[in-house]
Protein backbone atom coordinates (compact mmCIF):
# COMPACT_ATOMS: atom_id res chain seq x y z
CA UNK A 1 0.00 0.00 0.00
CA UNK A 2 2.94 2.15 0.01
CA UNK A 3 4.51 3.16 -3.34
CA UNK A 4 8.57 2.55 -3.34
CA UNK A 5 9.26 6.41 -3.90
CA UNK A 6 7.54 7.37 -0.89
CA UNK A 7 9.62 8.66 2.53
CA UNK A 8 7.89 7.41 5.33
CA UNK A 9 9.96 8.30 8.99
CA UNK A 10 10.82 5.34 11.16
CA UNK A 11 9.14 6.74 13.68
CA UNK A 12 5.76 7.31 11.79
CA UNK A 13 2.68 4.76 12.83
CA UNK A 14 0.86 4.34 10.12
CA UNK A 15 -2.50 1.36 10.52
CA UNK A 16 -1.39 -1.43 7.86
CA UNK A 17 -3.98 -0.62 4.95
CA UNK A 18 -2.88 3.38 5.22
CA UNK A 19 -1.88 4.24 1.23
CA UNK A 20 0.64 6.65 0.62
CA UNK A 21 1.11 7.05 -2.98
CA UNK A 22 4.46 7.98 -5.20
CA UNK A 23 6.84 10.72 -3.65
CA UNK A 24 5.02 11.49 -0.66
CA UNK A 25 6.73 11.99 2.72
CA UNK A 26 5.39 11.30 6.17
CA UNK A 27 7.15 12.67 8.66
CA UNK A 28 8.65 11.88 12.24
CA UNK A 29 5.72 12.22 14.74
CA UNK A 30 2.64 10.89 12.38
CA UNK A 31 -0.10 8.76 13.41
CA UNK A 32 -2.37 7.79 10.87
CA UNK A 33 -5.27 5.43 11.36
CA UNK A 34 -6.97 2.72 9.02
CA UNK A 35 -8.68 3.63 5.70
CA UNK A 36 -6.70 6.70 4.91
CA UNK A 37 -5.19 7.63 2.14
CA UNK A 38 -2.24 9.82 1.00
CA UNK A 39 -1.68 11.10 -2.53
CA UNK A 40 1.67 11.33 -4.33
CA UNK A 41 3.54 14.30 -3.68
CA UNK A 42 1.48 15.03 -0.15
CA UNK A 43 3.46 16.00 2.46
CA UNK A 44 2.64 15.04 6.35
CA UNK A 45 5.08 16.61 8.95
CA UNK A 46 4.73 15.67 12.77
CA UNK A 47 3.28 15.87 15.40
CA UNK A 48 0.56 14.83 13.59
CA UNK A 49 -2.54 12.69 14.51
CA UNK A 50 -4.72 11.71 11.23
CA UNK A 51 -7.77 9.33 11.83
CA UNK A 52 -9.75 6.84 10.01
CA UNK A 53 -10.73 7.28 5.99
CA UNK A 54 -9.06 10.25 5.81
CA UNK A 55 -8.06 11.45 2.00
CA UNK A 56 -4.76 13.89 1.38
CA UNK A 57 -5.28 15.08 -1.93
CA UNK A 58 -1.54 15.75 -4.10
CA UNK A 59 0.60 18.30 -2.84
CA UNK A 60 -0.82 19.53 0.48
CA UNK A 61 1.50 20.22 3.34
CA UNK A 62 -0.15 19.04 6.62
CA UNK A 63 1.10 19.60 9.89
CA UNK A 64 3.37 22.27 9.20
CA UNK A 65 5.63 24.58 11.55
CA UNK A 66 3.14 27.20 12.17
CA UNK A 67 3.57 30.74 10.55
CA UNK A 68 4.06 32.59 13.15
CA UNK A 69 7.54 34.69 14.63
CA UNK A 70 7.01 33.86 17.93
CA UNK A 71 7.42 30.27 17.29
CA UNK A 72 10.94 28.73 18.53
CA UNK A 73 10.40 25.22 17.53
CA UNK A 74 8.20 24.17 20.28
CA UNK A 75 6.68 20.54 20.32
CA UNK A 76 2.85 21.34 19.08
CA UNK A 77 0.33 19.22 17.60
CA UNK A 78 -1.85 18.74 14.91
CA UNK A 79 -5.41 16.45 15.27
CA UNK A 80 -7.59 15.57 12.45
CA UNK A 81 -10.49 13.13 13.26
CA UNK A 82 -12.27 10.87 10.30
CA UNK A 83 -13.28 11.23 6.98
CA UNK A 84 -12.21 14.26 5.75
CA UNK A 85 -10.83 14.98 2.31
CA UNK A 86 -7.98 17.95 2.09
CA UNK A 87 -7.77 18.87 -1.79
CA UNK A 88 -4.93 19.64 -3.74
CA UNK A 89 -2.43 22.60 -2.28
CA UNK A 90 -4.53 22.27 1.14
CA UNK A 91 -2.17 23.85 4.14
CA UNK A 92 -2.60 23.33 7.66
CA UNK A 93 0.03 24.19 10.16
CA UNK A 94 0.17 22.74 13.98
CA UNK A 95 -0.23 25.25 16.92
CA UNK A 96 1.60 27.94 18.84
CA UNK A 97 2.51 27.51 22.69
CA UNK A 98 0.74 30.42 22.89
CA UNK A 99 -2.30 29.24 22.40
CA UNK A 100 -3.88 25.32 23.37
CA UNK A 101 -0.20 24.08 21.64
CA UNK A 102 -2.83 22.11 19.02
CA UNK A 103 -4.76 22.94 15.77
CA UNK A 104 -7.85 20.63 15.74
CA UNK A 105 -10.02 19.40 12.86
CA UNK A 106 -13.06 17.32 13.20
CA UNK A 107 -14.79 14.93 10.92
CA UNK A 108 -16.05 14.38 7.49
CA UNK A 109 -15.29 18.19 6.44
CA UNK A 110 -14.61 18.96 2.92
CA UNK A 111 -11.73 21.19 2.46
CA UNK A 112 -11.37 22.44 -1.13
CA UNK A 113 -8.16 23.13 -3.15
CA UNK A 114 -5.70 26.04 -1.84
CA UNK A 115 -7.12 26.17 1.26
CA UNK A 116 -5.19 27.55 4.46
CA UNK A 117 -5.62 26.66 7.99
CA UNK A 118 -3.28 28.48 10.08
CA UNK A 119 -1.94 27.53 13.96
CA UNK A 120 -4.40 26.85 16.22
CA UNK A 121 -7.34 26.76 14.80
CA UNK A 122 -10.75 24.70 15.88
CA UNK A 123 -12.45 22.97 12.99
CA UNK A 124 -15.55 21.23 13.62
CA UNK A 125 -17.66 18.97 12.19
CA UNK A 126 -19.32 18.87 8.37
CA UNK A 127 -17.61 22.09 7.25
CA UNK A 128 -17.31 22.69 3.92
CA UNK A 129 -14.70 25.33 3.05
CA UNK A 130 -14.24 26.32 -0.89
CA UNK A 131 -11.21 26.95 -2.95
CA UNK A 132 -8.72 29.40 -1.45
CA UNK A 133 -10.47 30.03 1.81
CA UNK A 134 -7.81 30.73 4.21
CA UNK A 135 -7.89 30.85 8.18
CA UNK A 136 -5.70 33.04 10.26
CA UNK A 137 -4.68 31.92 13.61
CA UNK A 138 -7.13 30.68 16.51
CA UNK A 139 -9.75 31.07 14.35
CA UNK A 140 -12.52 28.77 15.36
CA UNK A 141 -15.23 27.44 13.25
CA UNK A 142 -18.28 25.41 14.22
CA UNK A 143 -19.75 22.39 12.63
CA UNK A 144 -22.11 22.67 9.56
CA UNK A 145 -20.65 26.09 8.14
CA UNK A 146 -20.11 26.91 4.69
CA UNK A 147 -16.95 29.02 4.01
CA UNK A 148 -16.91 30.78 0.50
CA UNK A 149 -14.37 30.30 -1.83
CA UNK A 150 -11.94 33.13 -1.50
CA UNK A 151 -12.61 34.31 1.59
CA UNK A 152 -10.22 35.41 4.04
CA UNK A 153 -11.20 35.10 8.31
CA UNK A 154 -9.04 37.41 10.62
CA UNK A 155 -7.35 35.76 13.91
CA UNK A 156 -9.13 35.25 16.74
CA UNK A 157 -12.64 35.09 15.15
CA UNK A 158 -15.69 32.42 15.35
CA UNK A 159 -17.71 31.34 12.53
CA UNK A 160 -21.19 30.00 14.46
CA UNK A 161 -22.61 26.19 13.39
CA UNK A 162 -24.89 26.57 10.02
CA UNK A 163 -23.33 30.08 9.20
CA UNK A 164 -22.96 30.55 5.38
CA UNK A 165 -20.16 32.64 4.26
CA UNK A 166 -20.66 33.80 1.11
CA UNK A 167 -17.70 33.95 -1.76
CA UNK A 168 -15.14 36.53 -1.35
CA UNK A 169 -15.80 37.77 1.80
CA UNK A 170 -13.26 39.69 4.45
CA UNK A 171 -14.31 38.49 8.08
CA UNK A 172 -12.94 40.56 11.18
CA UNK A 173 -16.00 39.86 13.27
CA UNK A 174 -17.56 37.03 14.86
CA UNK A 175 -20.44 35.76 12.57
CA UNK A 176 -23.30 33.68 14.70
CA UNK A 177 -24.99 30.68 14.36
CA UNK A 178 -27.47 30.11 11.30
CA UNK A 179 -26.23 33.45 9.45
CA UNK A 180 -25.29 34.41 6.13
CA UNK A 181 -23.03 36.38 4.99
CA UNK A 182 -22.01 38.16 1.86
CA UNK A 183 -20.16 41.26 0.32
CA UNK A 184 -16.89 41.55 -0.27
CA UNK A 185 -16.52 43.45 3.42
CA UNK A 186 -19.31 41.04 4.79
CA UNK A 187 -22.51 41.88 6.18
CA UNK A 188 -25.52 39.83 7.26
CA UNK A 189 -28.13 39.10 4.58
CA UNK A 190 -30.48 36.92 6.54
CA UNK A 191 -30.56 33.66 7.76
CA UNK A 192 -29.10 30.33 5.77
CA UNK A 193 -32.97 29.23 5.15
CA UNK A 194 -31.99 26.72 2.18
CA UNK A 195 -29.05 25.02 4.27
CA UNK A 196 -31.69 24.92 7.42
CA UNK A 197 -34.30 23.41 5.00
CA UNK A 198 -31.89 20.66 3.64
CA UNK A 199 -30.76 19.98 7.04
CA UNK A 200 -34.28 18.57 8.31
CA UNK A 201 -35.05 21.68 10.19
CA UNK A 202 -38.46 22.25 10.45
CA UNK A 203 -40.91 25.37 9.66
CA UNK A 204 -41.07 26.55 12.96
CA UNK A 205 -37.66 26.43 14.09
CA UNK A 206 -36.64 28.38 11.13
CA UNK A 207 -39.26 31.19 11.92
CA UNK A 208 -38.00 31.08 15.70
CA UNK A 209 -34.52 32.01 14.12
CA UNK A 210 -35.78 34.43 11.63
CA UNK A 211 -37.08 35.76 14.57
CA UNK A 212 -33.68 36.03 16.47
CA UNK A 213 -31.82 37.46 13.55
CA UNK A 214 -34.48 40.36 13.30
CA UNK A 215 -33.81 41.27 16.51
CA UNK A 216 -30.26 41.36 16.82
CA UNK A 217 -30.14 42.71 12.97
CA UNK A 218 -32.95 44.38 11.49
CA UNK A 219 -34.15 48.12 13.18
CA UNK A 220 -31.09 49.39 14.69
CA UNK A 221 -31.33 47.95 17.64
CA UNK A 222 -28.49 48.26 20.63
CA UNK A 223 -26.71 45.19 21.23
CA UNK A 224 -27.63 44.78 24.88
CA UNK A 225 -31.43 45.30 24.20
CA UNK A 226 -31.51 42.65 21.36
CA UNK A 227 -29.59 39.95 23.51
CA UNK A 228 -32.23 41.25 26.40
CA UNK A 229 -34.89 40.47 24.08
CA UNK A 230 -33.25 37.10 22.50
CA UNK A 231 -33.28 35.72 26.48
CA UNK A 232 -37.38 35.77 26.86
CA UNK A 233 -37.32 34.05 23.00
CA UNK A 234 -34.46 31.43 23.77
CA UNK A 235 -36.89 29.54 26.08
CA UNK A 236 -38.97 28.69 23.29
CA UNK A 237 -36.09 27.31 20.86
CA UNK A 238 -32.49 25.59 21.56
CA UNK A 239 -31.81 26.97 17.94
CA UNK A 240 -32.17 30.82 19.81
CA UNK A 241 -30.70 29.55 23.05
CA UNK A 242 -27.47 28.64 21.02
CA UNK A 243 -27.87 32.05 18.92
CA UNK A 244 -27.74 33.80 22.30
CA UNK A 245 -25.06 31.15 23.84
CA UNK A 246 -23.01 32.34 21.03
CA UNK A 247 -23.43 35.94 21.37
CA UNK A 248 -23.00 36.44 25.02
CA UNK A 249 -19.19 34.16 24.87
CA UNK A 250 -18.27 36.40 21.72
CA UNK A 251 -14.75 37.83 22.34
CA UNK A 252 -14.64 39.74 19.26
CA UNK A 253 -17.12 42.04 17.87
CA UNK A 254 -20.20 40.80 16.48
CA UNK A 255 -20.37 41.49 12.43
CA UNK A 256 -23.51 43.45 12.33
Amino acid sequence: MIHPTALIDPTARLAEDVEVGPFAIIGAGVEIDAGSRVEGHAIIQGPTRIGRNNHVHPFCVIGGDPQDKKYGGERTTLVIGDGNTFREHVTVSRGTVQDSGETRIGDHNWIMASVHIAHDCRIGSHIVMANNATLAGHVQIDDWAVIGGLTGIHQFCRIGTHAFVGMGCQINADVPPFVLVAGHYASPRGINSEGLRRRGFSAATIAAIKRAYRTVYIGGTPLAEATQRLREQAGESDEVAAMLAFIERSQRALLR
